[in-house]
């Protein structure tokens, strides 16, 4: 446990020295509450939706969760360059135990920006729905975030330069966030966007956290659980299968 505290209290300091990384995290997200909450809000009011901010917190916490846990990548690819990681990897401890360090560690900062995110939205007048359901939400956040770390730490352990992690990324992070259910309500989508929405796993993360929050379901709150832990588990199993690949 003392090499998992070690690299996890690692992590946790590079991010706290790095105040404009902290600031930059949570400025995509912010831009997006107040450009579609406010811009998309009165339109989304006007079809008799509601309130599009309840909606869309959510969906922005789950994008939170994705690009910070997804991009954490990019820490195994500094260490790899610079041989930090090779260090770690002839130690005389399990790979297991350095990637898992490094994982929480990543699991961790995603969380506390999602959090952030949570009391900004709490002030531009976001509520959940039931203040007693607040600490399963951040068990299912605490949940993604991990699973979303994991597929990031596997991708970076495949490629061996920033810009091939770059365009993995862009290939695969994008896609998931706006073909999921994040953004927009399933039930009226077009049929192309409702059948890549239900095989995307991010729509149901987003499904399970608005639940929570907001007591909305469009595919019932037991499906979401499952699909969130079968991606748990698929994901996790990626990234230590990925990490035992590389060359010590």
């Amino acid at each position: 446990m003392d090499v998992i505290y070690i690299l996890w209290l690692r992590q946790m300091k590079r991010y706290f020295r790095s105040k404009s990384r902290i600031a930059g995290a949570i400025g995509q997200p912010i831009l997006f509450l107040l450009a579609l909450g406010y811009g998309i809000g009165a339109v989304y009011k006007q079809a008799g939706q509601g309130d599009y901010i309840q909606f869309l917190v959510p969906g922005i916490i789950v994008q939170t969760l994705l690009f910070s846990g997804v991009f954490w990548g990019i820490q195994i690819l500094f260490d790899k360059r610079f041989g930090f990681l090779k260090e770690m990897l002839v130690a005389p401890v399990s790979r297991l135990r350095i990637l898992l360090g490094n994982a929480l560690g990543g699991a961790t900062i995603s969380l506390i920006q999602a959090t952030l995110l949570f009391v900004i939205a709490m002030a531009l007048g976001f509520r959940p729905y039931n203040w007693l359901l607040l600490p399963v939400a951040f068990l299912l956040m605490m949940t993604l975030s991990v699973a979303l770390t994991s597929f990031g730490a596997g991708i970076a352990s495949m490629v061996e330069d920033f810009q091939g992690f770059q365009g993995i990324n862009n290939f695969l992070v994008f896609p998931l966030f706006f073909l999921s259910s994040a953004l927009y309500p399933l039930t009226n989508a077009p049929d192309l966007l409702r059948i890549l929405g239900s095989i995307n796993p991010l729509s149901y993360s987003v499904d399970g956290l608005r639940y929570l929050l907001i007591n909305q379901t469009h595919f019932g709150f037991g499906k979401d659980l499952l699909i969130i832990g079968i991606t748990l588990v698929v994901t996790v199993t990626f990234a230590v299968n990925r990490f035992n690949r590389i060359q010590a």
